[in-house]
């Protein structure tokens, strides 16, 4: 009966759901009004300079869930090119935050910032350019 128990809970915490929506957000007095996933990607990977990406930290699920929906890479392999282009002096990573609240003030105090939040957290201080489901 314990086993039972313990199987039933080891697949109860394996199949938890994902996040809700997740979408990508600017200062509300940048000129941008919408955006395609490749080209969030290209800001994510240092290809453009437009914008100034902003990073969930990496353990968060919402991390992981980002780079694998928009990015279509593993946090890894985006850190292993970020280490690349930080070695020849090319870039260097996104800042990174601790939650939502952190991003969204970041995101308020600089027009030219890029970054994603769960779409709960969305308020007048951050302009929605994408929804990923």
């Amino acid at each position: 009966m314990k086993t039972r128990l313990l199987v039933l809970l080891a697949l109860t915490m394996t199949a938890l759901p994902s996040m809700g929506e997740i979408v990508v957000v600017t200062n509300p007095a940048n000129p941008a009004t919408r955006m395609l996933p490749d080209q969030v990607a290209q800001f994510y990977l240092g290809s453009s300079n437009i914008f100034t990406p902003l990073d969930h930290a990496k353990d968060s699920p919402i991390h992981k869930e980002f780079y694998e929906k928009v990015i279509k890479k593993t946090p890894a392999q985006v850190e292993a090119i970020w280490a690349k282009a930080s070695f020849s002096g090319k870039g260097s990573a996104p800042k990174e935050f601790g939650n939502d609240a952190a991003i969204k003030k970041a995101v308020a105090a600089e027009p030219t910032s890029l970054a994603y939040i769960d779409k709960a957290s969305v308020d007048s201080s951050v302009k929605v350019l994408l929804t990923i489901p």
